[in-house]
């Protein structure tokens, strides 16, 4: 599939990579704001908790998204830490997985796409999911519709062949289960088995 780079993509955008196996990113599209390109949902303690990193300010709407970059003049970065560690401190897998994720949280990566990059990079080696990512060769437009992972920032809104296999989340119990957070839930919360769960939420084509 050919998609733009979400930020720590949910888990319908995973589920459809799986499938696939084989994810082209697309490195020559323009940034396109209000998409999951700069933000992505966790587990609140009172039900989905979007957070979105800064961008510099500017014409960022018209820019080649490998142009894109990310601002600093706020703490984001200790902010988004401390909302991960409230929602997965008790996470069955935080103490697996927590230490290697800090580091991203602390250096300062200059360019959104470098940044989404090495997450997904580290999310594929820690949950051991086989997937092969390669870039665009040329600018292909803004695709949309079935060209396309939807990226809208609703969580709630996924591709038609999704469907949302159920896992053990932090706070279900309280809210019931939350579907389509970013892979950092079912990461923290279902460990090696992510892979399965990915294989179990997609229709078979």
């Amino acid at each position: 599939m050919t998609s733009p780079l979400p930020c720590l993509p949910p888990v319908s955008w995973l589920a459809q990579a799986r499938q696939t196996g084989h994810v082209v990113l697309d490195v020559h599209e323009n940034y396109q704001k209000g998409t999951l390109r700069n933000r992505y949902y966790i587990a609140g303690p009172n039900g989905p908790q979007r957070l979105s990193i800064p961008l510099v300010k500017g014409k960022n709407q018209q820019q080649n998204i490998r142009e894109v970059r990310i601002a600093y003049d706020e703490p984001w970065q200790r902010q988004h830490w401390r909302s991960i560690r409230t929602a997965y401190g008790n996470a069955p897998y935080w103490d697996f997985f927590s230490e290697a994720l800090a580091p991203f949280f602390e250096k300062k990566h200059p360019f959104l796409f470098d940044f989404n990059l090495e997450l997904l990079q580290w999310w594929l080696k820690e949950s051991g999911c086989p997937l092969s990512l390669t870039f665009t060769e040329s600018y292909t437009g803004n695709l949309k519709g079935d060209d396309r992972v939807l990226l809208a920032s609703n969580p709630e809104e996924w591709p038609a062949g999704f469907r949302a296999a159920a896992y053990p989340q932090v706070f279900l119990e309280k809210q019931g289960f939350l579907p389509n957070l970013s892979g950092l839930d079912l990461l923290f919360c279902s460990g090696k088995r992510a892979t399965e769960i990915l294989e179990k939420s997609w229709l078979p084509s």
